[in-house]
């Protein structure tokens, strides 16, 4: 296998090296992206209007799964019609059973869906177990009560139809809140899933964030009991859990992510330290280990470089993961400001060759010199990992009416951070047009996910087409470093800027920082 890979690499060098088109054509099939979410599914409702500004034509946070025995097969899901101050109207979505033709709906949570009577819908993640049967993981709210959850159902076509709607669970007390939820498929286990969230307790003057873990074995008709994933009350005082994420490896151990973040007291508003960490579990999710520390969140606040009071909604503060499904190697990156000295944020890698025992030390992975938000990450059968990302390479000194931004794709052929090869896969777009929701809300994370054994689709927002909204889904599917396949009907073509910047490598140790955005997203809980 190690031959075969080395084999690949060289061939793909070779390849990149020839490979110099570039190509963008009009919104709704942008170069190698096209435009999924083409109409609004819960266009008209006004549920969820008792507070906030709601703007409508929005799509916000996109996620994508695709089916792993089919790679044309794939689903997307976003927030539809943001509000200003938590969640949207619903949780939209599009399927594909060609990877080429999507169809619009909208998942059956909410009112705006008619599946049930909250009022708003967030962080909507899915996964496809390995029987072809897709998982739906959803935050389901009310802006004016206390009422609030996470919502499951599952689909068994591809994501024509959903089944088993219901509460994984359901809390109605002030001093309870649950967020940033996710669903992850077990490969090795038709049938089984797994649904992770932290719930932030602030009962009795208090304030902790442990993780919490409900399995399926029955293909969501049924969830277990919520259990306790993290005790982070064990762990140290005022301590929160944010952005749990399963992954597995291809021998089905299961590792779960998220960033631990410590306050001075019970208020939650001054974070003293925050820090990428793991546990582990070998028997599906029953225990787990005590966490291990993969890497020193050193995020800083986001913001537009040139017009600071001007407050930016990315991914600072969360992670995403990605396991390498021959080696068993697994990637970590992250938003951090380890090698602007503080100043902003670019974007960071990790990796780990021993099953998470060890972790090298962080490497930008993300253009020198430039702000970077949102990154997601993804590798395939030759060992290559790519990430995808905003930056502000664009943005002029002196320009205070525009945050011109643009998405990229980078590959690093068997996973060598030295010798990255960039494309940009979107014109440039205006950030400040996206709905303003604690920020410029593009999304707390975008979605990747592998598409057959070397390849990656890849799902993102941007403000291209004004006539459809104030920010529209895009996805692209992209064959190893140099190839691009939107779609028979997209006009799709390839943009390859090779490169070869070698990765920066920063210290081993990094201090205690100011955490921006997440860390005391529970007063109003407004990380929804």
């Amino acid at each position: 296998m190690r031959r075969a890979r080395k084999a690949a690499i060289t061939a793909t060098a070779l390849l990149i090296a020839l490979a110099t088109s570039a190509s963008f054509a009009s919104a709704g099939a942008t170069g190698p992206i096209q435009q999924v979410s083409l109409t609004n599914p819960v266009a008209g409702c006004t549920a969820g209007a008792a507070n906030g500004t709601v703007y409508p034509g929005s799509e916000t946070e996109p996620f994508v799964a695709v089916d792993p025995h089919n790679s044309r097969h794939a689903i997307v899901t976003w927030q539809q019609d943001r509000f200003s101050n938590g969640g949207s109207h619903g949780g939209g979505y599009a399927w594909t059973g060609d990877g080429a033709h999507y169809h619009v709906g909208v998942l059956p949570f909410g009112q705006c869906s008619g599946g049930n009577d909250y009022h708003r819908i967030s962080d909507i993640w899915v996964s496809f177990g390995p029987d072809g049967a897709a998982y739906s993981s959803v935050l389901q709210f009310d802006e004016n009560t206390n009422r609030g959850g996470v919502g499951a159902a599952t689909s068994f076509d591809g994501g024509a139809s959903w089944k088993y709607a219901q509460p994984v669970i359901a809390d109605d007390d002030p001093n309870l809140g649950d967020d940033k939820n996710s669903v992850t498929a077990d490969q090795l286990r038709p049938g089984v899933a797994y649904q992770v969230w932290d719930r932030l307790d602030t009962s009795n003057n208090d304030f902790t964030g442990p993780a919490l873990i409900s399995v399926t074995h029955n293909h969501g008709k049924t969830w277990s009991q919520p259990a306790t994933l993290v005790d982070t009350a064990a762990l140290a005082p005022f301590t929160q859990t944010i952005g749990n994420i399963v992954v597995e490896d291809s021998h089905g151990k299961l590792y779960d992510f998220f960033n631990l973040i410590t306050y001075t007291d019970a208020t939650a508003n001054v974070p003293v330290s925050a820090t990428y960490e793991m546990v582990t579990s070998t028997d599906e999710g029953t225990t787990w280990s005590e966490p291990t520390p993969v890497a020193t969140d050193s995020s800083v606040a986001e913001v537009d470089p040139n017009a600071p009071d001007k407050v930016l909604r990315a991914g600072g503060g969360l992670e995403a993961v990605a396991v390498d499904p021959v080696s068993g190697r697994i990637w970590v990156t992250y938003e951090g400001s380890d090698f602007s000295g503080g100043a902003y944020d670019q974007i960071e890698m990790v990796s780990s060759g021993d099953h998470g025992k060890t972790w090298s030390a962080p490497a930008l992975v993300s253009k020198p010199g430039v702000p970077a938000f949102t990154p997601v990450v993804a590798v395939d059968h030759l060992g290559t990992v790519t990430i995808s990302y905003y930056d502000l390479r664009y943005l002029q000194a002196g320009n205070t009416t525009t945050l011109p931004t643009a998405r990229f794709l980078k590959t690093f052929p068997g996973g060598d951070l030295r010798h990255g090869f960039e494309r940009q896969i979107t014109p440039q777009f205006d950030w400040l047009k996206a709905p303003f929701a604690g920020g410029y809300m593009l999304g707390d994370y975008e979605g990747m996910a592998p598409a057959g054994a070397f390849g990656v689709q890849t799902v993102f927002v941007a403000s291209l087409n004004p006539a459809t909204g104030p920010t529209d889904v895009y996805s692209g599917v992209f064959h190893g470093p140099f190839g691009a396949d939107a779609g028979a009907d997209t006009g799709a073509g390839t943009d390859t800027t090779a490169g070869s910047d070698t990765a920066a490598v920063a210290p081993s140790s990094v201090g205690p920082h100011a955490v921006a955005g997440h860390g005391a997203a529970h007063a109003g809980w407004m990380s929804r």
